[in-house]
């Protein structure tokens, strides 16, 4: 019956798009809501979707944190309570120093003016609210920063046990600096809005006063800004670079994410909101104490996140607005309908009852409720995907490389050694995974590392692109690469994919392509959001080159741009892996195993492809098991056995030594090629 409804109300609308449906349906909300105080006179329900704008804000904020970056911050009601006492301790009467003539510039501007309480002249501070909205929002950012810095190397529950930790120490400085804050008592008289007089139009001026309508239309004001810049953070290179450190780390930093500074990003922007927020509560109450800001709040925000979906936009306002009705009218009234039955049957029990007071069980019982029925929230972050059509569905095993190559442009390999790796050693503990190791690679070669599974192949790669910590030299191209970050041996062209696939999984086939052009676009936030003619530019233009490198795998990838690589097949995931490693437009590709877990028309088809990248002038060094397609594709190969270089050479020659048929290819091997061996004897003698 539901289902048929909503198709009842989307008919009219079907040959819409979904961007132009959402653009709608966002105008008709804003007009309902803009015109809503217009028609009622109840002061208390429009004071109560404004406190629902503060926390759809505020939850916007955390989004940030949790839903893009994936950093569990269970602190995040400090940088509230930071917000609002900038704003608070700059235009409350509690910090008064003598007046001197050095703070005339400043009342000169109006941020001080002189005052006098029966003694000395005082200085009072007089912030404009309009001016404290982004100074307030500069301020918490900052301390963002500072808080977030210490944490950088934690993950899960040891990050979330220190957030907490921060968020119970500004509430308790809060408390303690009373000269400051006015300690448990709060600072109260905190000056509200005003909106200047401008003579030249015959305007007085307005102050809001504890009127409820002019806070009602500044939320609706700052959650439109907070809503506008979310959804066009998400969807840049900012937000991209977001969601790849929440899925993967690992993979995030191998595709020139620099994991530092873009979690400082999210902690930063995250409490710029949260101070934001904080400036416009505090104005709004005209009062700050500590209790305003402790845990609960924190938690509060952590289900309206949950609740209405992580790292959706829309679905976090949504959940602060459902939790907000909670509060404020579903408990209360719930109350006092148990109290009205308790009365009729005399229950002393339901005349007690109190459910206002039990609202943190019922936040746990929601969180519990989503975690184990709708774990994307109300509203998933994550898009309808279309459907294929039938045509494409199937993929039929081409021969010959890749589809529409011409669009992709081809490398200059130059000349010389492109890697050069000498004496590296690897060592976890008292292990040694890799053993002096020295390797050449030539500028527009294809070499090939094989070896049994624990001989330290993987390892090598890691040790290439800083995923683990070497001794000895890895020289690309001339330049260092020991001691660099991952994503700074990215940024110098080396790129790679992973034994065991590690792409984006909630993120689409062409999110994850751009995710691989990251370090090549250079919009910051400030483009992101504003989107200025070049940031505009080089995101079209990133769109396009994504677009085209799918395009090469043919209809293998094509019409699955657009969805969740969670659900691809394992085929097209390592081919999406590629695609990845391609974007970032590498100078040498290093290769993983490949074609691990294709079948034999699949493994012929991806190894064309390779030859056909190197044809192109791409460096590219494999590590496969697949003998047929080191044999097809290698310049020269390398084994590897327990951390030790055993033997070098051609395919031809790796096979045939007694070393590599001993600790590697068997007696299996062994027979086959001494088979082969005895037939092409006997053609020659013939």
């Amino acid at each position: 019956m539901a289902s048929a409804f909503t198709t009842l109300i989307n008919r009219p609308f079907a040959s819409w798009s979904q961007d132009k449906r959402q653009l709608w349906a966002t105008i008709l909300l804003t007009a309902v809501f803009a015109i809503y105080p217009l028609l009622t006179d109840d002061d208390s329900n429009i004071d109560t979707i404004a406190n629902a704008m503060s926390y759809a804000t505020l939850a916007l904020g955390l989004n940030i944190v949790v839903g893009f970056a994936g950093l569990l911050d269970l602190g995040y009601a400090a940088f509230f309570a930071i917000g609002a006492y900038y704003y608070g301790i700059f235009t409350a009467y509690q910090i008064m120093p003598p007046w001197s003539e050095a703070w005339a510039p400043l009342a000169y501007v109006g941020l001080v003016e002189k005052i006098n309480q029966g003694g000395p002249d005082l200085v009072h501070f007089t912030l404009s609210f309009w001016l404290a909205l982004p100074t307030g929002a500069l301020v918490a950012g900052f301390f963002g920063v500072l808080f977030g810095a210490p944490t950088l190397k934690l993950r899960g529950d040891y990050l979330a046990i220190v957030t907490l930790g921060f968020g119970e120490i500004v509430p308790i400085l809060a408390r303690n600096m009373e000269s400051v804050t006015n300690g448990a008592a709060g600072l109260n008289g905190v000056k509200g809005p005003t909106i200047p007089a401008i003579k030249a139009f015959g305007f007085d001026g307005y102050s809001f006063g504890v009127a409820a309508t002019p806070y009602y239309y500044v939320g609706m004001v700052l959650v439109a800004i907070l809503v506008f810049s979310s959804i066009r953070l998400r969807d840049s290179r900012i937000g991209r670079a977001w969601m790849a450190v929440r899925e993967d780390e690992t993979a995030a930093s191998a595709m020139g994410i620099n994991l530092r500074n873009f979690k400082l990003l999210a902690f930063a922007i995250g409490a710029s909101f949260s101070g934001f927020t904080g400036v416009f509560f505090v104005s709004k109450l005209q009062v700050a104490t500590p209790e305003m800001f402790n845990f609960s709040v924190s938690s509060m925000l952590i289900v309206m996140v949950v609740l209405g979906g992580m790292g959706s936009v829309w679905g976090v306002v949504l959940g602060a607005g459902l939790l907000q009705l909670l509060q404020t009218w579903i408990l209360p009234q719930t109350t006092n309908v148990l109290h009205d039955i308790g009365h009729a049957i005399g229950s002393d029990i339901l005349i007690a009852a109190d459910l206002v007071q039990w609202t943190q069980m019922f936040f746990g019982i929601i969180i519990v409720v989503m975690m184990l029925f709708r774990r994307d929230g109300l509203i998933p972050a994550t898009r309808t995907q279309p459907k294929l059509e039938m045509e494409e569905q199937q993929a039929d095993v081409k021969r010959g490389g890749f589809v529409n190559v011409d669009r992709i442009e081809k490398w200059n390999p130059g000349t010389g050694n492109a890697l050069e790796i000498k004496d590296v050693t690897v060592r976890f503990g008292g292990l040694v995974a890799l053993n002096k190791v020295n390797l050449t690679v030539p500028a527009g070669g294809v070499i090939a590392v094989i070896g049994p599974n624990g001989s330290g192949k993987s390892t090598l790669f890691n040790a290439i692109t800083g995923l683990v910590p070497a001794e000895g030299s890895i020289k690309f191209e001339g330049m260092e690469l020991i001691g660099l970050r991952p994503d700074e041996v990215l940024e110098k062209g080396v790129a790679r994919t992973f034994q065991n696939i590690r792409l984006f999984p909630k993120l689409t086939v062409l999110e994850n392509v751009l995710i691989g052009q990251h370090c090549r676009l250079k919009t910051l936030p400030f483009g992101a959001i504003f989107r200025p003619p070049a940031a505009k530019a080089e995101e079209a233009g990133a769109l396009r080159k994504a677009l085209d490198i799918i395009g090469l795998f043919g209809n293998r990838l094509t019409p699955r741009a657009n969805h969740m690589v969670a659900g691809l097949s394992y085929a097209n995931r390592r081919r999406v892996e590629v695609s990845r490693a391609l974007a970032s437009r590498p100078r040498i590709l290093l290769l993983d195993e490949p074609t691990a877990g294709m079948n034999p028309n699949e493994t012929l088809e991806l190894a064309e492809q390779i030859g056909e990248l190197n044809a192109m002038g791409l460096t590219i060094l494999i590590i496969e098991h697949k003998l047929d397609v080191v044999t097809r594709l290698a310049n020269r190969v390398t084994v590897l056995d327990h951390g030790d270089v055993i033997a070098e050479g051609t395919a031809n020659e790796v096979q045939r030594n007694e070393e590599v048929l001993t600790a590697y290819l068997g007696r299996a091997h062994r027979a086959k090629i001494e088979a082969q061996d005895a037939a092409a004897k006997e053609n020659a003698n013939g």
